[in-house]
């Protein structure tokens, strides 16, 4: 049950510091082509300091393929604000060449009912196929979050008729209590992208926040290597994508990084083996 090293991605996120052309060169010397994008990096913009069509040229050298841009937020409290930053996130992805855009919901502790939601992604959808991109629609774990559960979100998805699909992250799984349980009755086919962390710190899950995402080791709370071997198990054959967060990151090396990335997969590789 090897997993192809093709299918494994990599977040920005895990180079806070690291320009887009030295990261599409980092992410191609160690084998791989996928990386995602994101708008909340320290500048601002998900491009930097280039153009869209730039950050596709610098792709295509380099044969990258840019899955994702994280993230629409908050999704499902739709304005015409969220509308304008949707267009915008959508014209970036469709000159990018960025095949999706992450949909995450409201993580403020303010509840948001299932009818919003479903009306926030009736009011997406037309958007999304306009520009011809997916939309990941990804549940945040925090007891704060208005959508933690992944087969909530599939349910939701379903009866808005929207076309979109599922973003699972082992963290935001490990938080939810329920995760588990719902994933066997979780159509593995809704599921377009998975996001990998690590977890080492020994406070209690439900007080974790991103500051505490690393990446993957033998110590993982998270267990997020035999995560990926229950998702394999399940016929899941999509993209695994390296989304550490924690700020200790912006002291790491390109080699460091390199170091990490290799370690995240072997360990998932030995999980799956």
């Amino acid at each position: 049950m090897n997993i192809d090293i093709q299918r494994f991605c990599v977040n920005r996120k895990i180079a806070p510091g690291m320009g887009i052309a030295p990261f599409f060169q980092l992410v191609s010397q160690l084998g791989l082509n996928k990386v995602e994008l994101r708008n909340d990096m320290s500048g601002g913009s998900v491009t930097d300091d280039l153009s869209p069509r730039a950050v596709r040229e610098l792709a295509q050298r380099y044969g990258i393929e840019i899955l994702s841009i994280n993230a629409l937020y908050p999704f499902n409290c739709p304005d015409e604000a969220l509308m304008a930053r949707a267009r915008a996130l959508l014209e970036t992805a469709k000159e990018t060449g960025a095949r999706a855009l992450v949909l995450c919901p409201l993580n403020d502790g303010t509840p948001v009912a299932a009818r919003q939601t479903i009306d926030a992604l009736r009011q997406l959808a037309p958007l999304f196929a306009e520009y011809d991109v997916e939309g990941l629609v990804e549940p945040l774990g925090f007891p704060c979050s208005s959508l933690r559960s992944a087969r909530e979100a599939a349910a939701l998805i379903h009866e808005a008729g929207a076309p979109f699909r599922l973003l699972v992250d082992t963290f935001h799984h490990a938080l939810w209590p329920d995760a588990e349980r719902e994933l066997a009755t979780l159509d593995i086919n809704r599921v377009g992208l998975v996001h990998l962390s690590g977890v080492e710190d020994p406070r209690p899950m439900e007080q974790l926040t991103d500051e505490q995402r690393i990446m993957l080791s033998d110590a993982d709370r998270l267990n997020s290597a035999a995560q990926v071997r229950r998702l394999e198990e399940l016929g899941y054959r999509g993209a695994y994508s390296f989304e550490p967060f924690s700020s200790v990151m912006e002291s790491w090396s390109g080699q460091e990084i390199e170091r990490q990335i290799r370690q995240g997969m072997a360990l998932i590789q030995q999980a799956c083996g």
